[in-house]
């Protein structure tokens, strides 16, 4: 049955498009990580909806035409660096150009027509990238920094490790942080976040601003400017941070911008 009102109903519960994190995990059926998205999503009371990495450029129109916003996950692929004009480092992982494909399209697709964009870490480098940024290809050994961002090394099933950040004021996250109660000593809020990546932002996207850094200088989220449109991507994993404040305000946040662009459009 249709509804009445399909705006009041895309206003009530977005569709929110999640692309598969790989073409490996896509046609091997594996949805272990995908599902902590399709969770968070759920949580926030919006329909999270799966976008194939293999659809024809018909069909991936067709599908996105109706969906609401967008979480881009992460993926243990790299971004091809020769897409920002970079030599490869010898610890870049292999791309999957099926997802950058899709990655970008996306996002071509949400600023053309205004719609809310979260990124999470492979995503957030795919949003920077996508924006005509860089990235750093292997932290550990381009930074010399002593804080561990990434997973590598450790059993698959082990906990992300966990390190500080400070959110910049004055943007969307510094909003969302102060709105969850995070203390704010120095002006800055400190939070702690969970982490498991190997590369990270260098240089900014076009109309990008940094929103946190951990205490080493490596850039942990961006948003796009001007916030008229909410595109917000962060390096760690709020997915993964059940019962943490601000993990559980950012897919609220995604939701509620949501509600907010269909309202107007």
């Amino acid at each position: 049955m249709t509804p009445a009102n399909p705006q009041l109903s895309t206003a009530l519960r977005p569709r929110v498009g999640i692309p598969w994190r790989t073409s490996h995990e896509e046609a091997n059926g594996i949805t272990n990580k995908l599902h902590y998205y399709f969770a968070a999503v759920t949580a926030a009371e919006a329909e999270p909806v799966p976008v194939s990495l293999q659809l024809s450029p018909n069909e991936f129109a067709a599908k996105i035409k109706n969906l609401d916003a967008f979480v881009l996950p992460g993926a243990p692929s790299d971004v091809n660096p020769a897409l920002y004009r970079a030599s490869r480092h010898e610890k870049t992982h292999d791309a999957d150009p099926n997802r950058e494909k899709t990655d970008f399209a996306i996002l071509e697709h949400a600023f053309t027509s205004g719609k809310p964009v979260l990124a999470i870490c492979y995503g957030c480098q795919s949003l920077n990238v996508c924006l005509g940024g860089s990235l750093y290809q292997d932290i550990a050994s381009e930074l010399h920094t002593s804080i561990e961002h990434s997973k590598e090394g450790l059993p698959p099933d082990a906990a992300d490790p966990v390190h500080s950040a400070r959110i910049e004021p004055g943007g969307e996250i510094a909003q969302l942080a102060a709105i969850s109660g995070i203390p704010k000593p120095g002006g800055g809020f400190d939070v702690q976040i969970n982490t498991s990546h190997h590369q990270s932002v260098r240089d900014l996207g076009h109309g990008l601003r940094v929103a946190a850094v951990a205490p080493d200088g490596v850039i942990e989220a961006v948003e796009h400017e001007p916030h008229k449109h909410w595109v917000v991507g962060v390096q760690w994993h709020p997915e993964r941070m059940k019962g943490d404040a601000l993990a559980a305000a950012l897919f609220r946040a995604l939701v509620q911008a949501t509600r907010a662009a269909a309202a107007h459009r």
